[in-house]
């Protein structure tokens, strides 16, 4: 339950810019959720996996809503959120569900709201290993498709939805933590 360093560091981003509400893609069974909700920040999220979303339940009651889907069938509600934190996610999709989700986000960002991306980069151990799907995106195992940004990759994708920051985390292996704000 323990929530990753970019949620901690997201947190504390949220708290300095006042950010209310956020939405979570791809939330789990919450625990990356557990820094905002203890700093009163109202969160919502969407699962596909409704084993998670009971787990997330248990631990959090009403504390949140969740809505059970697909991240690629966004947007859930018409709510706009003042913040967007989606953790370890966009490389697990392809080109085009990638372009999507941050459209999506993007969409369902307040004027002035902020999106943080975590996502997996070129200099983890296991790039370049499995199965070639396409420019940097491998099969590990069956399944497991996993696209590999690198800065270039991430300007290209985010530049366009207000990017103004990519900074190198050390979750495990390492991820870019990627802002971006809506104007």
């Amino acid at each position: 339950m323990k929530p990753a360093k970019s949620a901690e560091l997201t947190k504390n981003f949220f708290l300095e810019k006042s950010i209310k509400n956020i939405l979570i893609p791809g939330i789990g069974y919450g625990r990356n959720a557990q820094p905002f909700i203890e700093n009163g920040i109202k969160v919502s999220g969407i699962e596909i996996s409704k084993t998670a979303i009971e787990l997330a339940k248990k631990h959090y009651g009403n504390e949140m809503t969740i809505f059970h889907g697909s991240v690629t069938e966004m947007p859930f509600d018409d709510k706009k959120y003042e913040g967007i934190f989606c953790y370890a996610l966009i490389h697990l999709l392809d080109s085009e569900n990638r372009k999507k989700l941050i459209q999506d986000c993007y969409n369902q960002l307040t004027e002035n709201g902020f999106m943080v991306f975590t996502t997996i980069t070129k200099n983890a151990p296991q790039f370049g290993k499995g199965e070639l799907i396409s420019k940097d995106r491998y099969e590990i195992h069956k399944g497991a498709k996993i696209f590999y940004y690198d800065k270039e990759s991430v300007k290209t994708e985010f530049e366009k939805y207000g990017l103004f920051e990519i900074t190198e985390v050390d979750e495990n292996h390492s991820m870019y933590l990627i802002k971006c704000k809506k104007v």
